[in-house]
């Protein structure tokens, strides 16, 4: 005769009448979860907007790829002031109310690109729209970790991440529409217009998105107690090396990733030779994988822990990249694989929002991890200009492949010299 074990069940997987987790959700998790995955879309549309028009701003403009890359890193270095700065004044000010100021910021800049007229002028504009846009993810992040429970943690901040490749379907999907049925020296422009819609997005957050309780109180402790948070605190003693490290694991996952994503299309297009509906057939399968990539490690994070998870997906990475552009490999097992490389790529982001979230205190985690994603996407925003410069003497392939692989390996040494943090509880206290 069996006995109930509370403990069997917890290793055999969730009772089998359960219902998932996403209907387990408090409505204040649940709105949150809706209003920052919608912020990541919007978030993703505006930004990966900018790696379809490269060939015809290219083409329009005359500029060379080595300006190119550096119209696609000045966001991304610029978002990284934005995200640390839009840290520090979500400890002060609160996570919501600070989301909802980075969302209209990068949607205005990102609507105003569609009326340059020179290189110097998109520059002014994308690196406006960049404070916003590092700013998004830093407290949507943060919001999103301290208002869900431990327990689901995992898998609803790598969902929220998953709306990054719906965002970049948006843009895939735009591409394809606009350029097919616009001249192109009306179409790139009407790209950049549509990034006007996350604006509308406030709305929804003002009304249903409260700040998390644990923040809150934080707040009233350090006012009873007559203090503030400090962002120096995460150079200290206490916190530096996990500030290092993390900042380090946020500069493998983005350099890799952006210096892939930034030069794919013109990659496709340029050595590929292929059309704009086959480029966007194309991408359409690498957001596919890169939108279940994203679900899949969600789950994982939660089940294997965050570490093993973070470390299978870049290795994977490394391993895709090369084959994708190393291997002297047909049209059609190009488009096969494109799946994989979206799988993995996007895949090392679902772990990290809550990984950070845990690793840091309240008092300062809006400033922590807005430094340590920030300074990742700094450092790994200088890729896509290296890789422009670089294919001027390698195929524009294996200048992305160099940059790339070298990246996840960074990664993989930060993640593993961290400590797992799956199940941990926030307090004010800590």
């Amino acid at each position: 005769m069996s006995t109930f074990s509370p403990h069997r069940r917890a290793l055999d997987g969730p009772a089998k009448h359960e219902p998932a987790w996403i209907l387990q959700l408090t409505p204040q998790e649940r709105s949150t979860l809706v209003a920052t995955f919608g912020g990541w879309a919007l978030d993703g549309m505006d930004v990966m907007v900018y790696s379809f028009v490269i060939p015809s701003l290219i083409a329009v403009w005359h500029i060379s790829k080595g300006e190119a890359g550096l119209l696609a890193a000045v966001v991304l270095l610029i978002s990284a002031v934005g995200g640390w700065l839009a840290g520090l004044l979500a400890d002060r000010f609160g996570r919501a109310r600070i989301l909802q100021i980075t969302i209209v910021w990068f949607a205005f800049f990102t609507f105003l690109s569609g009326f340059t007229h020179s290189f110097w002028q998109l520059l002014l504009t994308r690196g406006l729209q960049g404070l916003g846009f590092g700013g998004e993810w830093a407290v949507g992040s943060v919001l999103m970790g301290e208002t869900i429970r431990a327990q689901h943690r995992g898998k609803a901040v790598g969902t929220v991440q998953g709306g990054w490749a719906v965002g970049w379907g948006l843009a895939a999907i735009s591409y394809t529409v606009l350029f097919s049925v616009l001249p192109a020296a009306i179409a790139w422009r009407a790209m950049f217009w549509i990034g006007i819609l996350p604006a509308l997005l406030v709305f929804y957050i003002r009304r249903y998105v409260p700040e998390p309780a644990v923040y809150s109180e934080t707040r009233q402790k350090l006012e009873r107690v007559g203090q503030q948070s400090h962002f120096l605190e995460i150079f200290g003693p206490a916190l530096l090396r996990i500030t290092l490290l993390t900042s380090l694991m946020a500069t493998g996952a983005q350099g890799g990733y952006y210096a892939i994503t930034t030069w794919l299309p013109t990659y496709l297009k340029t050595v590929r030779g292929l059309s704009v509906l086959n480029t966007g057939g194309y991408f359409i399968v690498v957001i596919a994988g890169s939108f279940v990539g994203y679900m899949v490690s969600a789950y994982l994070t939660d089940w294997l822990g965050r570490k093993r998870t973070l470390i299978v997906f870049a290795a994977s990475s490394f391993v895709t990249i090369a084959v994708y552009t190393y291997v002297p490999i047909s049209n059609p097992v190009m488009l096969v694989l494109g799946f994989p490389l979206g799988f993995f790529a996007s895949g090392s982001f679902s772990p990290m929002g809550s990984f950070l979230t845990e690793l840091f205190p309240t008092r300062v985690r809006g400033s922590a991890q807005g430094f340590a994603y920030n300074f990742g996407r700094g450092v790994g925003a200088l890729f896509p200009t290296l890789v422009g410069y670089l294919s001027a003497r390698l195929s524009l392939g294996h200048a992305i492949a160099c940059f790339a692989v070298t990246a996840y390996v960074v990664m993989i040494v930060a993640v593993c010299l961290l400590p797992e943090t799956r199940g941990k509880e926030l307090s004010a206290a800590d």
